[in-house]
């Protein structure tokens, strides 16, 4: 190499190495915060998880403080913030039902929020201690009862645009998810939440498309959120097959052929291709089975032994009188167990069989009265209910005889 190439060579390597230094400097030196405060819309379905980032704070701000309302400039304001020694949440930790100020985490200046509810709706801003605001967003977390499915193997269609006035109302959908099996006909699916369009928003919301925003923002009017509230999120189903890895069958076959070698010959003992738990369940309680690190948006599927569990049977809403169903969240329902339900329920989840559970139902054994338990308040209720009828009809006939009585023995009351 003479000395020209050496030259060039040295200069482009120089080169590259600025630009890597470019490349890792603090985005927030090169992204400067708006001088009136935006919000960006955002738009999930109950029980998601999402991340919320603070695109921009000033450079001497070490750390920030992330502030929830749910009304712009209403006094109620919760502050999120995970300093004086509070643990991080996770995932894994997080209950259905726990209030919000358990259910969220700040890492690298970013808003982690578990399992969302619709009551998680609002405005979120990412500042100071001192209440300085940086950047906000507005969140809309829609409710997934009363969602509507739509099988296209069956020829149905989403649902129309709605048209009112100047107001357009319309399902926005996500892209597909997976083929929820592997090697046999699985299931895929798409989510589908309600999106609006109207020139009467209000201008302090950032949009990604000109006058359309989420039908629970804050940026509409109260009354055309009202029009636009009717609208449920929609959930699109098709039919899929996909072939299974064949690296994974493979180990399986290694691992299946070195217990036959390990095993005495007519004994081999029996191997499971995922972890299998066990768990008992008493006769006539109900049970829910979930799917290990599954969320909402993910493609899970549920089969019984060598019987698979398609959404096209078993989704919530499908039939209301089924005892066996997988409601929006993934999540396998088996109402009022019963002596044909013990088996294995496997799980698959993007594609891949992750686990199994192995369901013994008995009779015997004596379990505590809870009020918690919902089955014994329904119970309760029901009971209460019968109750106050028989009363109410008890009391109407005696009233009915007695004004019988006052009349045939008083005939100068009568007309």
């Amino acid at each position: 190499m003479n000395l020209a190439q050496a030259t060039v060579f040295l200069w482009v390597l120089g080169s590259l190495q600025a630009f890597e230094i470019v490349e890792k400097e603090n985005i927030f030196q090169r992204t400067p915060c708006p001088a009136f405060l935006m919000f960006d819309n955002a738009a999930y379905l109950a029980d998601m998880s999402f991340e919320l980032p603070c695109h921009c704070k000033p450079e001497e701000v070490p750390a920030v403080v992330w502030y929830y309302q749910k009304h712009l400039g209403s006094g109620h304001t919760k502050v999120l913030t995970d300093f004086d020694g509070r643990v991080l949440t996770e995932a894994a930790q997080v209950r259905v039902g726990s209030d919000m100020l358990v259910r969220f985490s700040i890492r690298m200046f970013s808003l982690l929020v578990f399992r969302a509810q619709p009551e998680d709706s609002g405005l979120y801003f990412c500042g100071t201690r001192k209440g300085d605001y940086f950047y906000a967003y507005d969140v809309d977390i829609q409710s997934s009862e009363g969602m509507v499915a739509t099988f296209k193997d069956q020829g149905q269609e989403p649902l129309a645009d709605e048209y009112h006035g100047s107001l357009h109302v319309f399902t926005t959908f996500w892209e597909w998810t997976p083929c929820d099996r592997c090697g046999v006909r699985g299931e895929q699916w798409r989510i589908g939440l309600c999106y609006l369009q109207s020139p009467d928003l209000s201008p302090r919301y950032r949009k990604t498309l000109p006058d359309v925003v989420s039908c629970g923002s804050r940026a509409v009017p109260r009354q055309l959120r009202a029009k636009a509230g009717d609208r449920a999120p929609e959930l699109l189903l098709q039919s899929c097959l996909v072939p299974c890895e064949k690296k994974k069958k493979k180990m399986q076959e290694g691992v299946m052929a070195l217990f036959s070698y390990v095993s005495k010959v007519g004994s081999r003992p029996w191997l499971p291709q995922v972890p299998i738990q066990f768990h008992q369940q008493r006769l006539g309680h109900g049970l829910i089975i979930s799917c290990p690190g599954a969320r909402p948006e993910h493609a899970v599927a549920w089969d019984k032994d060598h019987q698979y569990l398609y959404r096209t049977q078993y989704l919530k809403g499908v039939n209301w009188s089924m005892r066996v169903f997988i409601d929006h969240g993934n999540h396998l329902h088996i109402r009022s167990t019963q002596l044909e339900d013990r088996g294995i329920y496997y799980c698959w989840r993007q594609g891949v069989r992750v686990a199994g559970f192995r369901l013994a139902v008995t009779s015997r054994g004596r379990y505590p009265v809870s009020f918690s338990n919902p089955e014994i308040r329904a119970t309760l209720v029901l009971t209460l209910i019968g109750y106050l009828l028989i009363t109410a009809v008890f009391i109407t006939i005696h009233l009915c005889r007695c004004c019988c009585y006052l009349f045939r023995c008083c005939p100068h009351f009568s007309p």
